[in-house]
């Protein structure tokens, strides 16, 4: 879908920059099934239905990026993206340099939420810039070290099926770090899942639990209890934000780190949960803020003293490249597995070359921009507007 131009009033004392100007903004709805469905506790997911987001520039450089909607989160549909980019997010930023990133923040800013959409655009214009000038946008934010070790989200499945998926993961890929997804009643259905995965894996490989909130923080405590001999190296939004007080009281006790994903989207939210104590860590995922603002998560998290982690949204394959990219060029994210594979379940994909992971590790492209290139035939095929 294309929208084209329209009159924007600047701000008093605004001048554009002279870099090339932002064109066209296209949005390409796509469905590609998932050969394995991942299921959590806010929710599952059988389908891709991303949206393809293109931004043409007056230099006919095309900046790639993709939104991947997760109603049962942040209220963002398929639909929805391309809606509210078509008819409000495009005709705001038309005419902008590729250059005037946070001009364009400001102006998305106008409407609340819409995270997906929003980093889209942002990730898209980066994208165009490295492009443009023949740079690797991991280079461009900063560029640390060329590869991360990947960890792989699990979902909900009997035991013994949870624990062979860990061990074919490590036996064919490396993958040695993973994910466990709980917030399923009674309590023990998941501590025996962690149990059993560790007990297949042995000492040395990395456990977490994510609960995507489907605890209270009684039930959240009394699994970290029952898991103590399991060795977690930290775990993630085991109970609902909004209890503050048992949630306060939950990671006041909790002896290892307390990630905050979904209750701090923004660089706001993750200052008031880790100052009011309901988090101890911060998971940074792109496709909800873009490469620009999860620059400025990554940098309150190093001046607040906590651990940042790449989470995953469970992104496509363009979306597992700007979480690598990003993860890639900050220390900080550096430090800790990524979560980047949850791709390999997917039916197909929408790129020229496949990604690949070795040893348990993925290494950023080294092309301009993302690194990447699109099938057209691919795009044609899973589109779903035609």
């Amino acid at each position: 879908m294309l929208v084209q131009s329209t009159t924007q009033t600047a701000p008093p004392g605004y001048e554009p920059s002279t870099a090339a100007r932002i064109l066209e903004v296209r949005t390409v709805p796509y469905a590609i099934p998932y050969s394995k469905p991942l299921k959590f506790a806010s929710g599952s997911i059988a389908i891709a239905d991303n949206v393809l987001v293109e931004i043409v520039t007056s230099d006919g450089v095309v900046g790639i990026a993709e939104a991947p909607p997760r109603p049962y989160t942040y209220g963002e549909t398929q639909a929805s993206i391309v809606a509210v980019i078509e008819q409000i997010f495009a005709p705001a930023i038309i005419g902008l340099s590729i250059l005037d990133r946070e001009q364009v923040r400001s102006r998305l800013a106008r409407t609340v939420g819409n995270p997906t959409a929003k980093a889209a655009i942002n990730m898209a214009m980066w994208d165009a810039w490295g492009k443009t000038i023949g740079t690797p946008v991991h280079s461009l934010l900063g560029g640390f070290t060329d590869q991360l070790q990947v960890s792989h989200m699990l979902g909900f499945d009997d035991p013994d099926v949870v624990a062979a998926e860990a061990i074919q993961l490590r036996e064919t890929l490396g993958i040695s770090s993973f994910k466990i997804k709980v917030g399923r009643r009674p309590v023990h259905l998941d501590v025996a899942v962690c149990k059993a995965v560790r007990g297949a894996l042995g000492p040395d490989a990395e456990l977490y639990i994510d609960g995507n909130r489907g605890w209270t923080a009684a039930e959240s405590a009394l699994a970290i209890r029952q898991l103590e001999d399991v060795g977690l190296s930290r775990v993630e939004e085991l109970c609902p934000a909004d209890d503050v007080l048992g949630r306060r009281w939950l990671v006041s006790q909790c002896p290892i780190p307390f990630v905050a994903d979904e209750s701090a989207p923004t660089p706001a939210d993750v200052t008031r949960e880790i100052l009011a104590g309901a988090a101890t860590a911060v998971s940074i995922k792109t496709a909800r803020t873009g490469f620009s603002d999860s620059l400025r998560v990554s940098h309150l998290a190093e001046g607040l003293g906590i651990e940042a982690v790449i989470g995953n949204q469970i992104d496509a394959h363009i979306g597992t490249v700007c979480s690598l990219i990003f993860g890639a060029s900050q220390e900080i994210t550096a430090r800790s597995a990524a979560e980047l594979s949850n791709y390999l379940d997917m039916a197909d994909d929408l790129l020229q070359e496949p990604l690949l992971i070795e040893n348990g590790r993925m290494r950023v492209p080294d092309g301009p921009g993302l690194g990447i290139r699109l099938d057209p035939e691919k795009v044609t095929r899973y589109r779903v507007d035609l």
